[in-house]
């Protein structure tokens, strides 16, 4: 009797162990979901731990499905993540229709967290960085580096790069006027110009143009480049100003070169091409790639960008970039609004723009073995986000959809089977 009950023990068990093993952890990213936000960090950080985790691609906003483990529950109870738990049968039932021929859906399968970077200065400024609040809120761990690591080589230790709000032409963002006698921006100008004597430039503009280099051969060895604001247009800029000088005196202690637009060479450049550059001082733009903010007067209830709809099964990486609850999203300011459709080259995939407008907000391309995500706007929950505002407290916003967008992409590297050179 004691052998009998022993085995109906170990039955009873073995069978109850089999089917948890079967079960699926779903985590929905329509509207029903209950924390957008922090359910990419679950994901993201459940990636890092060894396991895998499939994307639904346009089905329920983009939703997930894992394998079951009770630390995976317990994580998303803490997180406020809405989950279900289903069965195997279940879970066959979602990938067959999700992968049914005639639905616009796809699986992608994630397989490995990638290793992730902010490029971001060492002194503190007067702004914040959606991006960095952004992982922090989702709790999603990052290094953060700097001008001395990106031209030492620290780059190729990384699958996926953030560009903070940099100005890579060296005019310190063309604060110039409205702040030259701020204490922040003389620290950050004297921070500067030491840092590119000690890296041994003569200049700042000069400094952050061969770091400008550096990133563009980091995505072309297979690197994963996302940017915002002022670091997308200043960085194609400082690209094709190579070797010319374009930063007028009060910025580098003498005159641009007066044949400075002549001498540009957009060839070099990732995503943005025909752009006239501003050699005014005291005009807060770089060049004609950001849409004049007289152009984007609207009512701030009117202001808002669609998301274009791609093939799911054909175009899966603009697919996964676009995953949301919604097609529409609210606009917002920032140095760099919104790009000029013109002034984009026709290689880069237009992934959300201001329709009727010919106001593009959100763009995507390949270079050499990597990509580049660039998304214009300062604050994806802050209108006119402005320099000593404060930061955004996403504990308002977790199911933004301007930030799902940013955290898009921190999983789309996770997806591909790309190596890159080391």
């Amino acid at each position: 009797m004691k052998r009998t009950l022993l085995l109906l023990f170990a039955l009873t068990f073995g069978l109850g162990s089999a089917v948890v093993a079967q079960q699926k952890v779903f985590i929905p990213m329509d509207a029903s979901q209950t924390n957008h936000l922090k359910a990419y960090g679950v994901v993201f950080n459940y990636l890092k731990d060894g396991n895998s985790v499939q994307w639904l691609l346009n089905y329920q906003g983009g939703s997930f499905v894992a394998p079951y483990s009770d630390e995976l529950i317990r994580e998303t109870r803490l997180k406020n993540v809405k989950t279900r738990t289903i069965g195997a049968a279940e879970a066959s039932r979602i990938i067959a229709d999700v992968e049914q021929p005639q639905a616009n859906t796809s699986v992608v399968q994630l397989d490995k967290a990638p290793e992730i970077a902010v490029y971001t200065p060492k002194q503190a400024l007067p702004w914040d960085d959606a991006v960095t609040l952004a992982l922090e809120y989702a709790e999603v761990d990052y290094d953060k580096i700097w001008d001395p690591e990106v031209l030492n080589g620290k780059l190729s230790e990384y699958d996926w790069l953030h560009m903070h709000h940099e100005d890579f032409t060296g005019q310190y963002g063309k604060f110039w006027v409205s702040y030259r006698n701020h204490p922040w921006y003389i620290t950050q100008v004297n921070q500067m110009e030491q840092m590119a004597r000690e890296m041994g430039y003569n200049k700042v503009s000069n400094e952050k143009k061969a770091v400008a280099r550096e990133i563009k051969e980091y995505v072309g060895n297979g690197g994963f480049l996302f940017s915002m604001c002022s670091g997308t247009d200043t960085f194609d800029i400082a690209l094709a100003a190579e070797g010319v000088d374009i930063a007028p005196t009060p910025f580098d202690g003498d005159p641009a070169d007066p044949n400075a637009q002549e001498m540009l060479d957009y060839s070099k450049t990732l995503a943005f091409t025909d752009f006239t550059i501003s050699l005014d001082p005291t005009e807060y733009e770089h060049a004609d790639i950001d849409v004049p903010v007289q152009l984007n007067e609207v009512d701030q209830k009117l202001d808002f960008f669609t998301l274009f709809e791609f093939s799911a099964k054909w175009d899966p990486v603009p697919t996964m970039l676009t995953q949301n609850h919604v097609s529409s999203i609210k606009g917002f300011y920032g140095q760099t609004t919104a790009f000029q459709k013109d002034k984009i080259k026709e290689s880069v995939v237009v992934l959300g723009e201001s329709p009727g407008r010919d106001m593009v907000k959100y763009i995507h391309g390949n270079y050499g073995r990597g990509t580049f995500t660039f998304y214009a706007g300062h604050d994806p929950e802050d209108y006119t986000h402005r320099v000593d505002d404060p930061p955004t407290d996403l504990s308002l916003h977790p199911s933004s959809p301007g930030y799902r967008l940013i955290l898009n992409n921190i999983l789309f590297p996770a997806a591909t089977k790309k190596k890159r050179k080391t």
